[in-house]
């Protein structure tokens, strides 16, 4: 499984001592430090079923600064995912990857089905 995070966000901590409690074994990514690439993006996308929207941090100082709220509805999905692969912080964490299944944002109650 690969884990992306960012460590000092206390959504992703909460996720990361999860995995830890469950014996669930891991690899961690750093998400500013590799962020995740257009590719990777696409391919996310694609397996988990969930709007591109859905990878937004929408919630992050990024998205809000650059006005995204109001630029999203106007980009097609190639535009959304090139924007994505720019910056990690516009990437909503933690993501969570495994073979065909992607979970996005921490809610224990999904993570706990798969």
């Amino acid at each position: 499984m690969l884990f992306i995070c960012y460590p000092k966000c206390s959504t992703c901590k909460k996720a990361k001592k999860w995995l830890d409690e469950h014996n669930i074994e891991y690899t961690e990514r750093h998400i500013v430090e590799a962020n995740p690439t257009y590719e990777e993006l696409r391919e996310w996308c694609n397996k988990s079923g969930f709007a591109i929207k859905k990878f937004f941090n929408t919630s992050g100082v990024l998205y809000k600064e650059m006005g995204l709220k109001d630029k999203l509805p106007t980009m097609n999905e190639e535009e959304q995912l090139k924007l994505l692969s720019t910056n990690g912080m516009l990437v909503k964490r933690p993501l969570l990857i495994d073979g065909a299944k992607v979970l996005v944002g921490f809610k224990e109650k999904e993570w706990e089905k798969i």
